[in-house]
């Protein structure tokens, strides 16, 4: 079994931080699904990461809000303790493959 994933989405927000020798762009992606008996249609907010050396963060340009993207990568599983001593834990999305899909290209022509 490979820890991966491939989804195409809209981008939310984004926030790019620069450390000493990388940086990484956090942001959402918004995909949807239409249920074929009752035609409701569930959107759900994934929220992902993608890191690059930092003289290489300019790639982050197609990962802008309202983008379509296609983005590939693979689960990263988080834990932490709170100030309060509570444990928490999240699946964090890293994208390693992100490109504006066909139709947004062509859209944008």
């Amino acid at each position: 079994m490979e820890n991966s994933f491939k989804i195409t989405g809209f981008v939310g927000f984004n926030k790019v931080e620069e450390f000493t020798t990388s940086s990484v762009c956090r942001f959402s992606i918004a995909v949807h699904r239409t249920d074929k008996v009752s035609n409701v249609r569930t959107s759900a907010f994934l929220y992902a990461e993608a890191w690059a050396k930092k003289e290489d963060a300019e790639k982050f340009s197609t990962l802008t809000k309202g983008n379509l993207v296609d983005v590939e990568g693979f689960f990263k599983p988080e834990e932490w303790t709170d100030k309060d001593g509570k444990k928490n834990n999240r699946i964090v999305l890293v994208a390693t493959k992100y490109s504006l899909t066909e139709t947004a290209t062509s859209e944008k022509k």
